[in-house]
């Protein structure tokens, strides 16, 4: 199925007419807010989100309540790569639509589900830009063709709008040996698009945006800038549980397989362990796709038969399975060398699960003195801690389940009260 090529006339229009500072100054009650969803359409045929699609969503969801009136959708759509308007209707059933599909719980066939996400797609494609009757701003909150210092430019004078982005790292920048072959070169010419439009900017914990200003020409000053961590979602948003758990204690881990992630750390820790304690051991669950460079935690995963039996890759889960998993969990890892922000710690901190992650920044700002904290080079601290973790009586276990009574985990809604604050500051700013 391919879409007719749409150019909106608007963008032609708004390119001839005075910047919207010139044009319009107003506060948030009378400003139209733009949310951009281009990434999770154009994730549409994967069937388990990342980090930044659940992020996005969220935004969808929480503006669709706190400001109906006020809020438009528009997207590079995915067939054709055309910016344009969305209709609301669509996006409403286009948000429930992926919500059903990452909770995977009728489990379509593939060309049904296929035919389906294309229909969607199509009831979303790119509109027309509306000529603007009141101030604007243009809020995006994931990467997605911010690389494209060009294309983003023609977006925010076709709609005459401000800018506001979400940063959620710059670990490419700061750590390019974790990245993607030229994903250092894709990051900075993002941040130097966001560095040249940008008018607010929203970082998810203090260590991105105290690492995000060394790449900024123009630095903080002269924008609005807001630190705030993101919320976690009730346990069973997602559907109900009841899903088999390994029959023995296990321990898991959320994330992509990717050198930055650390699991061949883990993967080593494990067959010590199965070498001291034999049928003992614990069980490791993988959950998330593998990623990119991970040749030698791939090949322990394939051919290491001490670890049979006691490492399962689960690969990529449908979010009621993997709740079920995490709930019961001896303890959720995240032994990463670097994180913008680690949802999976927040969350798992949230369901009243421990946590035993990596001593670095962005974990000690969001998990403070709940989880247990192990440096991401300490193997042998590592095998202590989760030799510990495993047994019924763990006193350690027990000290960090007392100490998640006062830790209080950040809500959605108090994230989007700095939001909304932070687009007020923008709109009302010359």
């Amino acid at each position: 199925m391919a879409l007719k090529p749409f150019k909106a006339p608007g963008a032609r229009l708004a390119l001839r007419t005075k910047p919207a500072s010139d044009r319009f100054a107003g506060r948030l009650g009378e400003t139209e807010v733009i949310l951009d969803i281009s990434r999770l359409m154009w994730r549409s045929f994967h069937p388990t989100p990342t980090g930044i699609d659940r992020v996005e969503y969220v935004y969808a969801r929480e503006l669709l309540e706190r400001m109906p009136e006020r809020l438009a959708f528009a997207a590079v759509h995915p067939v054709g790569g055309y910016y344009g308007r969305l209709n609301t209707a669509a996006v409403r059933q286009f948000l429930a639509f992926t919500t059903a599909r990452w909770r995977n719980v009728d489990r379509p066939g593939p060309g049904e589900s296929r035919a389906a996400i294309l229909r969607r797609l199509f009831s979303l494609r790119p509109r027309p830009v509306p000529l603007a009757k009141g101030p604007r701003v243009y809020l995006q909150v994931s990467p997605h063709h911010l690389e494209d210092d060009e294309k983003v430019g023609d977006i925010l004078r076709a709609e005459g709008a401000k800018f506001v982005n979400l940063v959620h790292d710059v670990i490419p920048l700061t750590h390019p040996e974790f990245a993607r072959p030229n994903g250092a070169e894709d990051h900075l010419r993002r941040v130097r698009t966001i560095d040249r439009y940008a008018d607010g900017i929203i970082g998810n914990s203090q260590a991105t945006i105290d690492a995000l200003a060394p790449h900024l020409t123009r630095g903080l000053d002269g924008r609005a800038i807001r630190v705030v961590h993101f919320g976690a979602d009730p346990p069973d948003l997602f559907g109900p549980k009841g899903h088999s758990v390994p029959d023995r204690p296990y321990f898991v881990y959320i994330s992509t397989i990717e050198p930055r992630k650390n699991h061949l750390l883990l993967l080593n820790v494990w067959r010590r362990l199965v070498e001291q304690l034999g049928d003992e051991a614990p069980v490791l669950v993988l959950i998330g796709r593998r990623g990119w460079e991970n040749e030698n935690v791939v090949d322990m995963l394939e051919r290491a038969e001490a670890l049979r039996g006691h490492v399962i890759e689960a690969g990529e889960l449908p979010d009621n399975q993997m709740q079920a998993l995490v709930a019961q969990a001896r303890a959720m890892l995240m032994p990463s060398f670097e994180e913008g922000f680690g949802m999976p710690v927040v969350e798992a901190l949230a369901a009243g699960v421990p946590v035993i992650c990596s001593d670095i920044l962005a974990h000690r700002e969001v998990g403070g003195d709940a989880p247990d904290y192990v440096d991401p080079i300490d193997g042998l601290g590592w095998l202590r801690m989760i030799d510990a973790y495993r047994k019924p009586d763990s006193p350690e276990r027990a000290a960090q389940i007392q100490r998640l009574g006062g830790w209080r985990a950040p809500t959605w809604r108090d994230y989007f009260d700095v939001v909304t604050d932070l687009l007020d500051e923008v709109a009302a700013s010359r």
